[in-house]
């Protein structure tokens, strides 16, 4: 089947590869290319616990280290296998601080094939910011990065990265310096987190946590919550919602909490060292909320190799134009979109905050990607797709907005409905936004069929007669007929403005 030439990933793109060679695991994962939307291809990690006992023996464990080494091996075949030659194996607190770490990281890069790159300290707590900068639009807060040896912190401030400090708070480390000892392991957080110099910094800001442990507990309060978007990047929920919940964590079982089945029996055991390490953080450092970023150090070293022109750009429009690009009928067509919608949005005097308008724009990018679904399940299934999509930089209510404004455009009623929790999650007013997105995707659509060309040639016109009229040039007057007519009258009575359609 030589003819079957893959249409499904970014034509032009090499895959890049990080190998994370972390205290709790050993991960490899495959990117489609190093661009500001990352896209992975391929992610496999293996909890080898590198960095268990480490705190009394300084060594590493000898059976800790062949599971490592064997699958940097395994990691090694699937790279050449997938005709991968950029990768970037990295190493943090375990490798850089046991006193076998050198003959390790030895074996290591023997296995892997290529040399290793031993993070600092203040290396992990730059990469990690660097992460959030990837994931979030102009993030400031305080990123921490909880992994099995270390914890990270760093202060970010409209996506410039402070300088940031390490602490010895690892889950696997808490729980070797505690005994196993939950109150222990408290008085050692709080003494860390406490005496760190970062006290209060975190006063109305959120919290980015980073981290498999943190991820884990969030899915575990996603669950306690029935929280409706199991999507874990840009989780967001106040910090005084997490103080009841952690405590439960520390204190309880976690084989019997309700919804850990959504948490692998391997990451439990670490649940309550994160949870005392999360409580210090919200006690001594004082944010607003806590904000799970998805994007960590592996994101954030390839963000940190990536040309300043392309780390400018905006990570959810870039995603969006790739979507668009494998998905749509005419991703040019998409683009005009979004600039008809513009244009209308200033000639119709419809505000929108600078957050709305990124959400606008994605929305048009992304308006035409379930064309080859079934006519009768076109809507429910874009909204599943966007709302689920891998998409960074965007909260969940944004989320909820994309799915919604989509849906909408292609049942083309308001009363058909979906889970009651996902309005709730939208919001009343980006809901409002969502259905006069999709009213006017509606007015497109039926004038372009998806052909471009069409809507820059379009013109709103301020009407002598009252309201505004939509200016088709004479060699397009055969499209306005009744069916045009409907749809910019159902678009009138969302944006309250009387409308008509003419030839000029």
């Amino acid at each position: 089947m030589t003819d079957l030439i893959p249409q499904g990933r970014i034509a032009g793109r090499t895959p890049v590869a990080v190998v994370d060679i972390g205290s709790n695991s050993v991960r490899l994962v495959i990117y489609e290319g190093n661009s500001r939307a990352l896209t992975m291809v391929f992610n496999e990690k293996v909890l080898s616990g590198l960095g268990k006992g480490l705190a009394q023996t300084k060594r590493l464990d000898e059976r800790s280290v062949s599971s490592a080494l064997a699958a940097l091996a395994r990691f090694r075949s699937l790279l050449d296998q997938a005709g991968v030659t950029e990768v970037h194996p990295l190493a943090t607190a375990a490798a850089r601080e046991a006193l076998n770490g050198p003959d390790f990281v030895a074996a290591a890069e023997a296995a892997i094939g290529t040399p290793i790159k031993i993070l600092s300290g203040a290396d992990e707590a730059h990469f990690a910011a660097e992460g959030v900068v990837a994931g979030f639009h102009d993030p400031s807060g305080i990123a921490g990065d909880l992994g099995g040896g270390s914890l990270e912190l760093v202060d970010v401030t409209n996506g410039r990265i402070n300088t940031g400090l390490t602490l010895p708070l690892g889950g696997l480390r808490l729980q070797d310096l505690s005994g196993n000892d939950i109150a222990k392991a408290r008085a050692l957080a709080d003494a860390h987190v406490g005496g760190c110099g970062m006290t209060g910094s975190g006063a109305g800001r959120p919290f980015f946590a980073v981290g498999g442990t943190w991820r884990n507990l969030a899915k575990l309060h996603m669950e306690q919550r029935r929280y409706p978007l199991h999507v874990m990047h840009g989780y967001e929920a106040p910090a005084a919602d997490w103080l009841d919940f952690l405590d439960m964590v520390a204190r309880g079982d976690p084989d019997k909490m309700p919804g850990i089945a959504a948490v692998s029996k391997q990451r439990r055991t670490l649940l309550a060292f994160g949870a005392v390490t999360l409580q210090a953080v919200i006690k001594h450092i004082k944010p607003a909320s806590i904000v799970l970023s998805a994007l960590g150090v592996r994101e954030g070293y390839l963000h940190s190799l990536l040309s300043e022109e392309e780390r400018r750009k905006d990570p959810l429009i870039e995603a969006a134009l790739e979507f668009a690009i494998l998905r749509a009928r005419s991703p040019r067509h998409a683009v005009e979109l979004a600039d008809f919608s513009r244009r209308t949005f200033e000639t119709l005097r419809i505000d929108e905050t600078p957050y709305e308008e990124r959400l606008r724009e994605a929305a048009c990018l992304l308006s035409d990607v379930g064309w080859r679904a079934h006519p009768d399940y076109r809507g429910a299934q874009s909204f599943s797709t966007l709302t689920y999509a891998s998409f960074s930089a965007i909260d969940h209510a944004g989320r909820a907005y994309l799915g919604l404004a989509n849906f909408y455009r292609h049942e083309g009623s308001f009363e058909l409905g979906v889970q009651p929790e996902m309005l709730n999650l939208v919001g009343p007013r980006l809901l409002e936004r969502a259905r006069l997105i999709a009213s006017l995707f509606r007015v497109a659509y039926i004038l372009t069929a998806s052909v471009p060309g069409i809507l820059g040639r379009l013109q709103w016109r301020q009407d002598p007669r009252g309201g505004y009229t939509l200016l088709l040039p004479r060699d397009l007057a055969g499209l306005i007929s009744e069916k045009p007519v409907s749809r910019l009258d159902a678009f009138s009575k969302v944006v309250d403005r009387k409308l008509r359609i003419e030839a000029a």
